[in-house]
């Protein structure tokens, strides 16, 4: 918003700066020196006010004027002056390179806007660790090294607290980070859980190890995924992705649940010795989403899973003779909670039988405990923190589709509900009565 509004008065400072200098015929350098000092004196002001917070979004516009500011000082204080013809052209291509430079350096504004953080309403302060592990059970398939698999994680949990508390178990989407859903990692830590979220190698954009190194997205998983959504692939294509994609995904995150299970045993580490290792819950959003409600089913120290606006693909069995999907029918037992955006919702109410939703329509159904909430007026993005780190972002990957709820509201009230869920069935608290449409 204050990236808009500053671009918004640059453009018609400019402009109506370049249309005064055409209207006298005079390039105005004084007045156009004196113009640049304020510009960069009420930069400054804004920034010690903390109206922008100074962050690597207003390095780049700070400069600049820093830059303008001193040669508009130099302009005031040198005694000769310079006498050119005037041309009317040269304001005109003055103006616009000016603009030109305002726009590229107010860019990292625009695409990373400020943003505030929401509150955190549990009783404990939370603190963080990162740890990698790597997983000497598992080739990396990703490269040719033969090295081991490794997964990075980062964990969320309450400080300075006393006892253990439910360990949380997040992956994220298709793309994700573990940060992804960061203020949720907050409000549930501090309301006395654990939460440990995964950086899957190769299926995340980026994650760096402890020791630096660095793994960016498989340039061939991106493909797929592009390819998949598209519908480029046949029905069998699509499920044998499916598969391959879950069978990674919750690999990692059985190996990650097992290491921490072991490691409260023999690490003094906060982290671990926190963890309840008889309460475990999982959730995730998209790919994350589906892969959490497929390791629901497997693991029996699972006690509770969020399916947050996935396809629930883990569940899904391919039928050659129909060339269509359907749903397993084994009965879902864990507690589950599907959390949908708009884009999710109206595929739910679409009869398309080739549909990669069919397995969330009987699980809704038939699930022993099955609580569903949509957020009206939200996108698939939505549901993350990425729709108020960079909305523009958030936008584009989701086809231009802009949500009609705040994302303000939108993840407060999410976040709210994760806590009763969890709160509920890993902790015995309550009774869940969220599920509805907000």
């Amino acid at each position: 918003m204050i990236g808009n509004i500053i671009l918004i008065i640059a453009v018609v400072c400019e402009v109506a700066f370049a249309v005064f200098r055409i209207c006298t015929k005079s390039y105005q350098k004084k007045i156009k020196a004196i113009i640049r000092i304020g510009a960069f004196a009420a930069f400054l002001i804004f920034t010690l006010a903390s109206v922008i917070e100074w962050s690597f979004r207003w390095m780049g516009l700070g400069l600049l004027l820093f830059v303008w500011a001193l040669l508009g000082v130099w302009t005031l204080i040198r005694s000769k002056e310079e006498h050119k013809e005037y041309k009317s052209s040269r304001v005109i291509r003055n103006t616009i390179a000016m603009l030109m430079l305002v726009v590229i350096a107010i860019i990292p504004a625009l695409v990373f806007p400020q943003y505030h953080l929401l509150p955190v309403t549990g009783k404990y302060q939370v603190a963080t660790a990162s740890y990698t592990y790597v997983d000497k059970n598992r080739i990396e398939q990703f490269t040719d090294t033969g090295e081991n698999r490794h997964v990075n994680v980062e964990f969320w949990y309450p400080e300075q607290a006393d006892g253990t508390y439910p360990l949380l178990v997040f992956s994220p989407g298709a793309f994700g980070s573990k940060e992804s859903n960061y203020s949720a990692y907050m409000e549930l830590a501090s309301h006395g859980y654990v939460v440990c979220s995964i950086d899957h190698p190769y299926h995340s954009f980026y994650t760096e190890s402890e020791d630096g190194k660095r793994a960016f997205i498989d340039q061939g998983y991106m493909q797929e995924v592009f390819g998949a959504n598209k519908g480029k692939y046949t029905v069998e294509q699509t499920y044998g992705l499916n598969q391959k994609w879950m069978k990674l995904r919750t690999d990692d995150m059985n190996f990650v649940i097992d290491t921490i299970l072991g490691k409260t045993k023999t690490s003094s580490d906060k982290a671990y010795q926190l963890v309840n290792t008889h309460k475990i819950g999982l959730f995730g959003h998209s790919m994350g989403g589906a892969a959490s409600t497929m390791l629901g089913r497997e693991r029996d120290d699972v006690g509770a899973v969020v399916n947050i606006d996935a396809p629930m693909i883990g569940e899904l069995v391919y039928n050659k003779e129909t060339d269509d999907f359907a749903a397993s029918n084994q009965t879902y037992t864990t507690p589950l909670l599907n959390i949908y955006s708009d884009a999710v919702w109206v595929q739910l109410l679409q009869r398309n039988s080739k549909s990669p939703y069919a397995a969330n329509k009987v699980i809704d159904k038939n699930g022993k405990v099955v609580h569903t909430v949509h957020f009206q007026g939200a996108e698939h993005l939505t549901l993350t923190d990425l729709s108020l780190i960079s909305p523009l972002i958030s936008n584009m990957l989701q086809g231009g589709r802009v949500a009609e709820i705040d994302p303000y509201y939108c993840l407060e009230t999410m976040n709210h509900i994760l806590v009763q869920f969890f709160d509920s069935y890993l902790k015995g608290q309550g009774s869940f009565t969220s599920a509805g449409t907000y």
